[in-house]
């Protein structure tokens, strides 16, 4: 019997996915946001047949009580500069970069994107997000962040337009002729003119329609307006699901909302982030998760826990239970991930330590503990059973992590006819199997 096969995206990020790998001894962390760094990963990454790179954005300093934090390693940089970077040494794998609605201008968008089509031949995706970060109002000449339900229907306006003008040169505009010296024939452009709530735009793209029609549109929203969003816009889904019930719901979710806005739910890929912890035995895997969460500074874990849950939990003991009624009380708009988790919490007796930990050691996304074989049975089950379409693979530390994943799991996926042997196509949607749009599209 055939089955249906994985996707694999590689989420980058500097030091590693573990709040404590820049610790680990194989990672030098002087030079974690150089071009070799992000060179490496995409080298291996393409090696290992993955679909893309995935880069994400912070539009502020991680910070706790108006202090920079003194432990956590840094963000990413720039989105765009490293999956340009990354465009002239990779020849397969899609470049996703992310990059918010709710902080830029829609044409700026359009371009930066249309450009990394091109210059790629046909990789670029771009991970549509409303920022949930406060504090980057500040950055931005605002007083406070905007409210969510407004940035969710900006976000759409803003998407709509890149839309327009991306699909604003028709077939056959680009002319190059050099015996008529005619480059562009202008009736084949096409000027937006909207006005709408957020923008008004006149004006077309300097460039023809990129390769992919519109780049692979991204979205990792898991509340309910981000899951809605999703369903009018997304192609791709980085999911924050780690419990395979809820992961089912959600997509299922997703897919039964798409037809409402005359999508088609087969064009829509799922694949959550999964943190996976290996070794040679279950034994060395346990061993090796132990010495991680031992790198971390206890501080760490409970500002992210803080964070996440929106609820200051310096003043409790750490030690002691995490306060889950205190928490609810202070209101009902919780994000599925710390419902997940306050659940857990409860049914495990888990300590605010404990929690910190669990949110540090993963950026609240799935984990596995365990062997490649081990790892394969949980990527297939949650497969088989409609949690996903693959997942976006989240190394605790790079390099070695990423090598070891690549040399290790992906022949074992292969063997198993879970994974390609070879790339299908020459664009990130050929390798998906996603449909190039057809011009004036919803979604």
């Amino acid at each position: 019997m055939s089955r249906r096969q994985m996707h694999l995206g590689l989420f980058t990020y500097p030091g590693g996915h573990h709040i404590a790998g820049w610790r680990h001894g194989s990672v030098d962390p002087r030079k974690i946001l150089g071009y070799d760094y992000y060179r490496r990963s995409a080298v291996l990454a393409e090696r290992g047949r993955f679909d893309l790179i995935f880069v994400g954005d912070m539009l502020a300093a991680r910070e706790k009580d108006g202090r920079v934090i003194a432990q956590g390693a840094l963000n990413n940089i720039d989105s765009i500069s490293i999956t340009s970077a990354l465009a002239g040494v990779t020849d397969h794998v899609g470049l996703v970069a992310t990059l918010s609605t709710t902080y830029n201008e829609p044409f700026a968008i359009a371009e930066r994107f249309a450009s990394l089509d091109h210059i790629s031949g046909g990789r670029a995706g771009w991970n549509v997000i409303t920022t949930a970060n406060d504090d980057a109002a500040f950055n931005f000449s605002r007083k406070s962040h905007m409210e969510k339900t407004l940035r969710y229907e900006r976000a759409k306006e803003f998407v709509d337009i890149c839309k327009g003008l991306w699909d604003g040169w028709e077939e056959g505009a680009l002319k190059a002729d050099r015996t008529s010296g005619v480059f562009v024939d202008p009736a084949k452009v096409k000027a937006l003119d909207h006005q709408g709530q957020f923008f008004s735009i006149r004006g077309a793209l300097e460039q023809p329609r990129p390769p992919q029609g519109w780049p692979v549109l991204v979205q990792a929203g898991g509340s309910p307006a981000g899951l809605e969003f999703a369903a009018t816009i997304g192609e791709l889904i980085f999911a924050a699901q780690s419990n395979r019930a809820e992961a089912v719901r959600f997509r299922s979710a997703v897919k039964a909302r798409m037809p409402v806005h005359g999508r088609d739910p087969e064009q829509l890929k799922v694949l959550p982030g999964l943190l996976p912890i290996l070794g040679s035995t279950e034994a060395e895997a346990l061993e090796k998760e132990k010495m991680l969460n031992e790198l971390l500074h206890p501080a760490v874990g409970i500002w992210m826990l803080s964070e996440q849950m929106n609820f200051r939990l310096y003043d409790y003991p750490q030690d002691g239970p995490l306060p889950t009624a205190d928490i609810r009380v202070t209101g009902s708009g919780f994000t599925p991930r710390v419902v997940s988790l306050m659940e857990r919490a409860d049914r495990e007796g888990l300590s605010v330590r404990d929690c910190g930990t669990l949110v540090a050691a993963s950026r609240s996304h799935g984990s596995f503990v365990g062997t490649p074989d081990q790892l394969i049975d949980h990527m297939q089950l949650w497969q088989d059973e409609g949690a996903c379409d693959g997942f976006n693979i989240m190394p605790a530390y790079f390099q070695d992590e990423l090598e070891l994943f690549v040399d290790h799991v992906v022949p074992l996926l292969q063997r198993r006819g879970l994974y390609r042997t070879d790339y299908t196509g020459t664009t990130l949607r050929d390798n998906l199997g996603l449909k190039v749009p057809q011009r004036g599209q919803v979604g």
